[in-house]
């Protein structure tokens, strides 16, 4: 087994090849003066099982163009099998036609991955479970429920209430499993999306007056989301509110708005490089999921099951 690691985020990378005791793979990555992406692998990489772990967050086309170009010069060096690891993967919210002559951005990610030469794809939490029937080859998609489980229940109080909170109804799926890890009540919350990135509160479903509510999402963006959903819950009595995110996109000034929220904390997991803001936010926290990744990694390249790991 090698690890190749891309730029987007090399200290998860390096994190996932301390577990299993793996060095990464010597290569050099770099731009050319127009910014090209050039692609050297400076080791001998012919029948072996290579896993490149590359997030194609921000910059996504920069990201998702590198692991495209690395997976490209690993075919062409006689890999064996080569596994995309994308804890974080970009285009995955244009995972369907929202209109007349829109694209399905997503599938054609998936079709540029599978053409670049990949024999399987690993990633984390992925914002619609469809996307991974848009790949022609074995595709494994993590969940970070068990993780955020386990922090909850050991941040939590003796003899507090807990309810987890969906902030719609698309992740009432997400939201329930959760719920029923750590035994909590679960509640909804009714919005209405004017447009992109815009959304209001409508309504709560559930009880949520006296108690920690947990919001639980796969992405957070602009956070204006998290944050509504955030006031609507203090108003209606919620003793605590924290939100608990897979990926951290947290793109422009998402991250001040979440440290002027009522939000007690924001916990996210470290599929995407944490900015110099997210680092010095006193109410945001980063997960690491290299264990997670790296026991997937070890049992993909053993031959074992991957799914058994959420059993």
């Amino acid at each position: 087994m090698k690890i190749l690691s891309g730029n987007s985020n090399r200290p998860l990378a390096e994190a996932i090849a301390a577990c299993l005791n793996v060095p990464l793979t010597k290569a050099s990555i770099r731009r050319f003066s127009d910014m090209e992406v050039f692609v050297e692998i400076l080791e001998n990489v012919r029948g072996e099982d290579i896993f490149v772990i590359q997030s194609t967050s921000y910059p996504a086309n920069d990201n998702l163009m590198e692991l495209l170009v690395c997976i490209d010069a690993l075919r062409r060096g006689s890999a064996s099998r080569i596994t995309a690891v994308m804890p974080y993967y970009g285009y995955a919210r244009q995972d369907r036609k929202t209109g007349p002559r829109t694209p399905i951005s997503a599938k054609l990610v998936a079709n540029l991955i599978t053409k670049a030469g990949a024999d399987r794809v690993l990633t984390m939490d992925l914002h619609a479970a469809q996307i991974r029937g848009f790949f022609d080859i074995p595709t494994d998609n993590l969940i970070g429920g068990p993780l955020f489980a386990q922090d909850i229940v050991e941040t939590g109080k003796n003899g507090e209430e807990i309810v987890i909170v969906s902030p719609d109804v698309g992740g009432v799926v997400r939201a329930r499993d959760i719920a029923k890890r750590i035994e909590a009540d679960l509640a909804i919350i009714d919005k209405r999306r004017e447009k992109a990135g815009v959304s209001e509160v409508m309504n709560i479903i559930g009880d949520v007056e006296g108690r920690r509510c947990v919001l639980v999402d796969d992405i957070v963006d602009s956070a204006g989301t998290l944050c509504n959903a955030a006031e609507a819950l203090k108003q209606a009595g919620a003793s605590s509110v924290q939100a608990y995110t897979t990926h951290g996109v947290l793109s422009g000034g998402a991250v001040s708005r979440v440290a002027s929220s009522p939000l007690e904390s924001l916990i996210v997991m470290d599929s995407i490089q944490a900015t110099e803001a997210m680092r010095v936010a006193q109410n945001i926290r980063q997960i690491s999921i290299a264990p997670l990744l790296a026991e997937a990694i070890r049992r993909i390249a053993e031959n074992e099951s991957v799914s058994s790991l959420f059993d």
